[in-house]
């Protein structure tokens, strides 16, 4: 039993427990990050969802998630344009390989592989450590990124699980009470993720169905087809065979099957989660199974051109034992786990009752506008759709998406840094699917980008408690804020948005400014998410939050611009930040941006208007000579820059365009980085 005693301990090498301890660490913190699976990135990489959900227009593209995102477009050469569930798919393999690397270049992070926590060290109201296996790591400030948050239940921190009725918290798309499919699915279905491939013109190795539990003594391999046959025969009746394969289609021929109709989705028995381990491994085994039989049923339908995907996700001496031999009467033992993800995707865990809990109120956009209210203590931006998943079940929620740059995007809503502190404990965060949100709001906050951004939150916090010797409760909210933009003495992975702006991405020259600016003023914040450009960046400004107070408590500072914390000073560079500098060393290969230019080209054709943002183009046949391009036809029209969406909001219907873009076959679409003026008037 080795002993190890630290600043920061981070458990979990999952989306938000990676980001922790890579920004702890870099703010110069002794951190240890324990991880039960060799490769870090939960969601991202190890659980196998290479379709990055939201955070896709270029204003939300900052922090660590977009320093993740232009990493993945420099390293994935055949760019990021593949599925048309997501804008941005690609290889596992190069995100984990991502993450590895800016683990490795920090001296100060120690990683520990293949280690679950199995006991919370806690001295009254403090949480001082975890043991483990072979290790017993004290530390000044415990993070929990687990993904069932583990620690809640061993350091007896109070917590939730399942649904709230409408009386708890007033969120309008809550049940008055629940029905019978809401206690069969007390949180949302989790999915085994599993990696197909295109073979081609080869023959795939036959993927041979897992026996059905209920009919194991008399089944033969053809009944077992049947009952695949009855399980699945919906997967794709209503989009279709091609449509469901480019769902998450993925560079090199793979194929990500995560697929949540008729498909591989699982919720059956979902309290085993949080049960005995004997009963979440059985839980597991049969998750796994479920997909396994889908990735049978596909290639039953579809044909032997799909197959198993080969060396995908790692053989690991950490893999659980339980799914060490995945083989069954049928295959002869011979199974493939490389091609299934080393855990289920979770999207749903337990969730600590904190000072602040998100609730659906806090996500919703106000009546009339495009944006939910600023919150005074965000740490992070989220946007997603409110997303649930409940095998054969529909859940009505009230809407949070709109239409922007020509396509459908969600609405931006706030973090607050009190959603990671416990309501009554010390020296404890959480970062990951954990944090305090009730059932209903957490379909909109447990996406990879809002993890990995508020992963990065909870980094800095833990960071800052480690410098100035407070408890998380302790620090202000405005320090925390002022690191995370860039503005502290410790340095961001990468400056991260404090303050959702559709139009203000973070390479614009008043990006900063106007992040301070709503900070100070909330009230002048507007309904529509959209700064109105014409500031000079140089108005006078009064700190709300100053002082160094409990988190939640409001102080005020002089008047002038806001610098690091606690100085009172004029914006350096006009509100511009450095973000080249702001990083230092650190991942330096990665520089600053908005993804998308590599794979891009020009195109020219006929510009239509639907409706409001809701674009199309028609091609020019005779511009397309390459094979790969379309020989003509109608593709949908897109953006995600500003500057973009403003264009064509006035572009003329009718009227020639040329633009400087890149496809997406799958989704049929053309992504605009810019509108060249080489037609204009033609």
């Amino acid at each position: 039993m080795e002993e190890i005693t630290t600043d920061i301990l981070v458990v979990g090498g999952g989306t938000g427990g990676t980001a922790a301890a890579i920004q702890a660490a870099l703010a110069g913190a002794e951190t240890v990050l324990v991880s039960e699976f060799s490769w870090l990135g939960g969601m991202l990489t190890s659980a196998g969802v290479a379709a990055i959900d939201g955070h896709e227009l270029a204003a939300w593209q900052t922090g660590i998630w977009g320093k993740f995102l232009r990493a993945l477009q420099q390293r994935q050469p055949e760019g990021l344009d593949h599925g048309w569930v997501s804008m941005f798919t690609y290889d596992p393999r190069i995100g984990a390989a991502i993450f590895a690397e800016w683990v490795q270049e920090l001296p100060n992070l120690r990683w520990i592989v293949g280690e679950i926590p199995k006991e919370v060290i806690r001295r009254d109201d403090r949480i001082t450590g975890v043991k483990f296996a072979n290790y017993t790591i004290q530390a000044k400030i415990t993070i929990d990124g687990t993904e069932l948050g583990d620690l809640l239940p061993l350091g007896n921190i109070p917590h939730r699980w399942g649904w709230e009725l409408q009386a708890e918290f007033g969120e309008p798309s809550a049940p008055i009470k629940l029905e019978p499919w809401m206690q069969k699915y007390p949180v949302q279905a989790p999915t085994w993720v599993v990696l197909m491939q295109d073979f081609g013109e080869a023959i795939a190795p036959e993927i041979l169905p897992k026996v059905i539990p209920d009919n194991i003594q008399t089944s033969s391999q053809s009944s077992i087809f049947e009952k695949l046959n009855e399980k699945f025969a919906q997967a794709w009746a209503h989009h279709g065979a091609e449509a469901f394969l480019n769902y998450g289609r993925l560079p090199g021929g793979l194929i990500m099957i995560n697929w949540p109709i008729a498909g591989n989705d699982y919720g059956e028995g979902l309290d085993r989660l949080i049960a005995t381990p004997e009963q979440r491994r059985q839980f597991e085994q049969e998750c796994f199974d479920h997909s396994y039989n889908f990735a049978s049923f596909i290639q039953q339908q579809l044909g032997r051109r799909y197959g198993l995907a080969t060396g995908v996700f790692p053989h690991h001496p950490d893999y659980p034992d339980h799914l060490q031999n995945l083989g069954d009467r049928f295959s002869q033992g011979k199974a493939t786990p490389t091609a299934f993800a080393l855990h289920p995707y979770y999207r749903e865990s337990r969730r600590l009752k904190g000072i602040v809990t998100i609730t659906e109120p806090d996500i919703l956009p106000v009546t009339g506008g495009d944006a939910a209210p600023l919150r005074l203590d965000s740490v992070a931006i989220a946007h997603y759709a409110n997303d649930h998943h409940y095998p054969g079940h529909d859940l009505p929620l009230l809407p949070k998406s709109r239409r922007w740059g020509g396509r459908w995007t969600g609405t931006p809503f706030c973090i607050p840094y009190g959603a990671l502190i416990p309501a009554t404990i010390d020296g404890f965060l959480v970062c990951e699917k954990n944090i305090s949100v009730s059932h209903i709001a957490n379909g909109a906050t447990r996406l990879q980008p809002a993890v990995l951004l508020l992963g990065q939150a909870a980094g800095m916090a833990a960071a800052l408690c480690i410098k100035t010797g407070k408890m998380p409760r302790e620090l202000s909210v405005r320090e925390l804020q002022a690191a995370l933009l860039g503005q502290g003495d410790l340095p961001p992975i990468a400056p991260s948005a404090i303050v959702p702006l559709y139009n203000l991405p973070p390479t614009h020259p008043q990006w900063l400014y106007w992040q301070e600016y709503f900070l100070d003023r909330p009230e002048k914040y507007p309904a529509s998410g959209e700064e109105v450009q014409g500031g000079t960046g140089r108005e006078k400004k009064k700190e709300v939050q100053g002082g160094t107070g409990r988190y939640g408590e409001v102080q005020e500072a002089e008047e002038g611009g806001t610098g690091r914390y606690g100085e009172v000073q004029e914006v350096k560079k006009g509100g511009v930040v450095d973000f080249e500098d702001s990083l230092g060393k650190f991942g330096e290969s990665e520089k600053s941006g908005v993804v998308g230019e590599s794979a891009s080209q020009v195109y020219q054709g006929v510009f239509h208007r639907l409706d409001v943002q809701h674009y199309q183009i028609t091609f020019f046949e005779q511009v397309f000579s390459d094979q790969n391009k379309p020989k003509g036809g109608t593709w949908g029209l897109i953006t995600l820059r500003p500057e973009v969406n403003q264009r064509l909001l006035n572009y003329p219907d009718g009227q020639k365009i040329e633009v400087f873009g890149r496809l997406n076959p799958s989704g049929k679409w053309l992504t605009i980085e810019q509108i060249l003026d080489n037609l204009a008037g033609t």
